[in-house]
């Protein structure tokens, strides 16, 4: 098969590609196994097919899921949601189980994109995308996510913070496929806001943060704050969140901690934004996202 691509200088060159449509998940991870880091994953198409067009990339073999019903979905389980890689993001963000049960991770999937692009993409293609920017990241960093590879030898459990290393880069194997996320719920009680900005409301985020807190006794307990497009990867306010616990929330409390976010992050200046106005909305939005994830709950911030 090839894939025509179009030059600035009109030239029509081809890439040249074998396309393979396996019929079930091991037949999938046999042809992993056999082509390794010749082969790319086609699950949505929305990443893929533009770097390909771009010549970023020049894959000789494509493994399309659209036949891996198993790796769609969004199920209860105990404990949390299972969520299929190859699932929908516009599945996703029309769920009222996700909406419900998990509304940070269903207001960052609303922040992807257009529809057209949600309805085409999948969420293990915007995690293994790996974008430092990524919406859905953020939410599944502060959410506690785990994300389930396959390979011949077996399954292997990452936790989504230790998922990227670097701009394109993941942790999974060339043998190994994305086949699900596992979410676990938030405690009862619990806050939670998710903010980007962009330089419109469908670009790319030029800093994204996603928040979750519940209280104990007043004072803040369970605390855990993500950022995005601010370092090579969706990074944790560590800092911050140290400040945070065992306090109570304070306006006072909520600017310190919103000033600790620079100790985690290493922005870089690029077309979105300079680094300098990025450590500048990583403070504004994690101070915001803080106050409102407070006030969902009921506490004093204000």
């Amino acid at each position: 098969m090839s894939l025509w691509i179009n030059r600035i200088d009109t030239h029509i060159i081809p890439i040249n590609f074998q396309y393979h449509a396996p019929k079930t998940l091991e037949e999938a991870l046999k042809l992993l196994a056999e082509y390794g880091d010749e082969a790319k994953i086609l699950s949505g198409g929305t990443d893929l097919l533009v770097k390909m067009k771009q010549r970023l990339i020049e894959p000789r073999h494509i493994i399309s899921l659209r036949n891996l019903t198993e790796l769609r979905g969004i199920k209860p389980v105990e404990g949390g949601i299972y969520i299929g890689a190859a699932t929908k993001l516009r599945e996703i963000e029309r769920s009222k189980l996700i909406a419900e049960r998990l509304p940070l991770l269903h207001e960052a999937v609303r922040a992807i994109g257009s529809i057209q692009i949600r309805n085409m993409g999948t969420i293990g293609g915007n995690l293994c995308n790996a974008s430092p920017a990524a919406d859905s990241a953020v939410a599944l960093m502060a959410l506690g996510a785990e994300l389930h590879a396959q390979s011949l030898e077996g399954e292997r459990i990452i936790p989504v913070e230790e998922f990227f290393k670097g701009p394109g880069v993941t942790a999974l194997k060339p043998v190994e496929l994305l086949t699900a996320i596992y979410v676990p719920y938030p405690p009862d009680g619990f806050g939670w806001d998710f903010r980007k900005i962009g330089r419109t409301s469908l670009d790319i985020a030029t800093v994204n943060a996603a928040a979750i807190l519940t209280l104990h006794g007043g004072l803040i307990d369970l605390c855990r704050i993500a950022l995005g497009a601010v370092a090579p990867t969706p990074v944790r306010a560590v800092r911050a969140e140290e400040h945070l616990r065992g306090r109570k929330p304070t306006p006072e409390l909520i600017q310190e901690a919103s000033e600790l976010v620079v100790e985690d992050i290493s922005p870089i200046t690029d077309v979105r934004g300079t680094a300098e106005y990025r450590v500048e909305a990583s403070k504004t939005l994690v101070r915001d996202a803080l106050t409102t994830s407070i006030k969902r709950m009921g506490g004093e911030s204000g």
